[in-house]
């Protein structure tokens, strides 16, 4: 297949560019702005893979958008461009409904152009496959789990934009019979993570011999989902999944903040030792919550694994060793960003 994949030099989107460029023999038009979390030496290693082709482009960008699917004719579209910090959203919410909502219209206007201009095979195997997140339902108290009937209750400026672009790829489905499908995935985390998420700012911060944060009283909990097998279920859905449907994706690995971070500071502990002997630990530092701050999220990802025999390879520690160790051995990529040589195009953008 041809594939458009939007947000493709950001995290996730990087991590599953290079999986359909090496685990499959799909072609991928990789459509990224560069903003600030978009990082082209994140792509190294694949950027002269003979499938893969790189065009700097905003989806906002309407003209851009029709002429790349003129130019390309995809067979699918992966849409996983997005703002995507919480605390970012905080405090700039303009930048979540641009690229979020308005964004997704002009990416949905410029797929079903496309659509209605195709005829046969092309037609009946056109997908478009919308990315999301388990944050668009809102909280949970200390017991159940989100499925895909769960009510949306947005609590934060990105959650509700990427609600609302959530309800405009059904919307598109429904009424203009746009052959959509939707994900909602818990947190992910593993290589190529900006560092501003909570793991990476454990890492960087730890290593750095900085006060790692911990939000409130680090007792929030989160579903955290490998990023490899994120990717993995992504090509899954748009391959194999029934259109109009939605699939949660979940690690089956929740955890409390503290938990987590503690653990963390323990793989490092072993990996790369504090010279003074002491552990990690002894930096965490608890600062003041985030407001509207979710308190647990948990996804039941039962009905892709019924449906289309998805389950996450990792368990609940083989995953955050790796990354920990990927962070270890690629000290050339964040040192780029911690130490300024990388340009932070957005506000906000200081790593903490």
């Amino acid at each position: 297949m041809k594939i458009l994949v939007t947000g493709g030099a950001g995290f996730i989107g990087g991590n599953l560019v290079r999986y359909l460029l090496t685990a499959t023999d799909h072609t991928v038009l990789n459509v990224d702005a560069l903003t600030y979390a978009g990082n082209l030496r994140s792509l190294a290693d694949i950027a002269a893979h003979p499938g893969h082709r790189f065009v700097q482009a905003d989806i906002t960008d309407a003209a851009a958008m029709h002429a790349l699917f003129a130019e390309f004719k995809p067979d699918w579209v992966m849409h996983l461009a997005a703002e995507s910090h919480v605390d970012r959203s905080i405090d700039g919410p303009g930048a979540f409904v641009q690229t979020n909502i308005v964004g997704t219209y002009i990416l949905l206007q410029a797929a079903r152009a496309h659509y209605e201009a195709l005829t046969g095979a092309a037609r009946d195997n056109f997908r478009f496959l919308h990315v999301s997140t388990d944050e668009v339902y809102g909280s949970l108290g200390a017991t159940g789990v989100f499925t895909e009937e769960t009510p949306y209750d947005p609590h934060s400026p990105y959650s509700a934009s990427k609600a609302a672009s959530d309800h405009l790829s059904r919307a598109w489905a429904d009424t203009y019979k746009l052959p959509v499908l939707v994900t909602n995935c818990s947190n992910n985390y593993g290589p190529f993570q900006f560092p501003e998420k909570l793991i990476p700012v454990v890492i960087l911060n730890a290593l750095r011999g900085a006060p790692i944060p911990v939000y409130g009283k680090g007792d929030n909990i989160r579903d955290w989902l490998y990023v490899g097998d994120h990717v993995e279920a992504l090509h899954t859905v748009i391959a194999n999944g029934r259109v109009g449907e939605t699939y949660n994706v979940g690690g089956n690995n929740e955890r409390k903040n503290i938990d987590l971070v503690r653990l963390l500071c323990g793989l490092l502990d072993e990996l790369r030792p504090r010279a003074d002997g002491k552990s990690y630990a002894e930096q965490i530092t608890f600062v003041v919550d985030r407001p509207g701050h979710d308190q647990r999220y948990a996804i039941d990802a039962t009905k892709i694994g019924r449906e289309l025999g998805w389950m996450p390879k990792q368990d609940h520690a083989s995953g955050f060793r790796q990354t920990v160790a990927w962070y270890l051995d690629n000290e050339v990529w964040w040192r780029t960003i911690i130490d300024g040589s990388y340009k932070l195009a957005r506000q906000g953008a200081t790593v903490r």
